[in-house]
């Protein structure tokens, strides 16, 4: 039996993996543990309060609010996914995962790239209807269809990265250090001592798929957009559906540069790991911070129901207050 096979037989029945290049000097471990606490809060009050305000406003309920609920949703999952993992190493420095943690990690990492994709798409549709044929908007967007069209995204995101996931489990493992700071399939997939050819091929397959998808009919819904806006006599309508497909468009050109430059970067061997990684943890950070803030503040009706609640959580507070002194 060769020598190699039997120094690594022992990993196959190891669940702890070791990271190879996240190691944080002592004195820098509080002010990352702390940076990164702030950015995950932030993430999270962002995207909570976007989603308390979409279901706690009566007035929010016409079914483009449905895409923007699913938006902080799965926000939340990506990030929260990155973020606990990324928490926890930084308290314990302990530089070892469990092999269970790290697949569920990745999971839900591709679940959040996947879903964000289509749902991005599903927006960008439901914004050439309202905008280039408005008068069979409430006949074509109705709540069943637009929540038949979120249902269809979820169950697709999941079973295609089931399957992704499934393909790799079936493989034997052999190693036990990853070098990126967060788990995703092309990380896992590093450990293997098999071929992994269909792992790839799988993996492109359904980066060609989503990314055709949602590039062509984000092409050619913004295309008939920006016809009809140039086209109409109205410079408000012409200029609030600019704005729309301004924002929506930042958003997606954002998440796709993302998204290649982290492809990229794993085809290239010679990028430095801290360098792959940066670009992996970018998509994981900005798209969920800044999402609320270009979907929420910039959308009048959520904007103004924002402002309403604080106004009165701060209205009721003041006559609480001086209830009491007076009492």
């Amino acid at each position: 039996m060769p020598s190699r096979f039997k120094m690594e037989t022992p990993y196959n029945a190891s669940s702890m993996l070791v990271w190879q290049h996240f190691r944080i000097p002592p004195e820098g471990a509080v002010p990352a543990f702390l940076f990164a606490s702030l950015s995950y809060t932030v993430i999270l009050f962002c995207n909570l309060l976007l989603i308390l305000t979409i279901v706690l406003s009566k007035n929010l309920r016409q079914p483009m609010h449905l895409f923007l609920l699913n938006m902080p949703v799965n926000d939340l999952l990506g990030s929260s996914a990155f973020f606990l993992q990324l928490l926890k190493e930084l308290r314990s420095g302990s530089g070892r995962l469990w092999h269970p943690a790290c697949v569920t990690q990745a999971f839900f990492i591709h679940v959040y790239a996947a879903g964000t994709v289509l749902i991005l798409t599903a927006m960008a549709y439901d914004r050439y209807v309202a905008i280039c044929l408005p008068l069979k908007y409430n006949a074509v967007m109705t709540y069943g269809h637009v929540a038949r069209i979120v249902a269809a995204i979820w169950l697709a995101c999941l079973l295609m990265i089931a399957v992704l996931f499934y393909l790799f489990l079936r493989l034997p493992r052999c190693r036990s250090t990853i070098s990126n700071i967060y788990c995703d399939q092309p990380t896992l997939l590093a450990l293997v001592c098999a071929n992994t050819a269909a792992n790839h091929a799988y993996g492109l397959f359904i980066v060609a798929v989503t990314q055709l998808l949602a590039n062509g009919v984000i092409a050619y819904t913004y295309a008939r957009i920006l016809l009809v806006c140039f086209q109409g006599r109205q410079s408000d309508t012409k200029a609030k559906a600019l704005q729309t497909c301004a924002t929506h468009l930042f958003v997606f050109l954002l998440l796709e540069c993302l998204g290649l430059f982290t492809i990229i970067s794993y085809r290239v061997k010679q990028l430095p790991p801290s360098f792959r990684g940066f670009m992996g943890s970018s998509t994981l950070i900005f798209p969920p911070s800044l999402n609320p803030i270009v979907y929420g503040m910039k959308t009048k009706e959520i904007r103004d129901n924002i402002v309403h609640f604080f106004r009165s959580r701060i209205l009721k507070s003041c006559v609480r207050d001086r209830h009491s002194s007076s009492s």
